[in-house]
């Protein structure tokens, strides 16, 4: 009984992680990075990547993270106590299999392209009505386009680029936009189109990805 106690469980751990990333999935967050960033958070080892960013950085993938941050503390607390109810036979394995039951057709329903479709819809009109721009993800707040990108270029030593003028590089007929110039630990903004370009710089820049390809590869 306490076998079958422990595989139930591991059951409604299981479900949990492919709802969750589904509804990260739905925030905008790639399946396999979501998979990745939810075990991590389930099994609170603090793993650190540069995709976490991606987490801490939107309100609605917090909110998530902090459920499942505490989920995986209760299911620890739930498995060492389950050592001490398998000696006791007191396992609720009904409720254990109601509960797998609930999750199933709460993941089957999640898989569902009508509801996805919705849930996506709501998350997102969460998120305009709640947040400030500013408050945003870059990707949420520029990307108007499908075809917007955000992206830095590094001015190499044999770039065409050195000792030319922003202005000259990209024209204001042009849908490319620059953000900012980085020299070292300084950021350039002001009256950044005049500033003459050194080997080393970086540019961020904003703009339809096809235009910036043609010009930057």
């Amino acid at each position: 009984m306490g076998i079958v106690f422990m595989v139930l469980y591991f059951f409604i751990v299981a479900f949990v992680i492919e709802i969750s990333v589904i509804l990260f999935n739905l925030t905008g967050l790639e399946e396999e990075v979501s998979r990745y960033q939810v075990v991590s958070m389930l099994t609170n080892t603090g793993f650190t990547t540069d995709e976490a960013q991606l987490i801490i950085d939107h309100p609605v993938r917090r909110r998530l993270s902090m459920f499942l941050i505490l989920f995986g503390a209760f299911s620890l607390a739930v498995i060492i106590s389950s050592i001490t109810n398998i000696l006791s036979n007191d396992l609720r394995l009904k409720e254990l299999m109601i509960i797998n039951l609930v999750l199933l057709v709460l993941l089957m329903t999640g898989k569902t392209p009508i509801i996805r479709k919705k849930l996506k819809t709501k998350l997102n009109s969460e998120m305009e009505k709640k947040l400030e721009i500013s408050e945003l993800p870059i990707k949420d707040a520029l990307y108007l386009e499908e075809d917007d990108l955000v992206t830095d270029i590094v001015i190499e030593e044999d770039s065409p680029f050195i000792d030319a003028k922003a202005e000259d590089i990209i024209g204001r007929e042009e849908d490319i936009s620059i953000l900012f110039i980085k020299r070292g630990k300084v950021s350039i903004r002001h009256k950044l189109y005049d500033e003459t370009l050194h080997e080393g710089d970086q540019l961020f820049i904003y703009g339809n990805k096809q235009a910036i390809e043609r010009k930057f590869s």
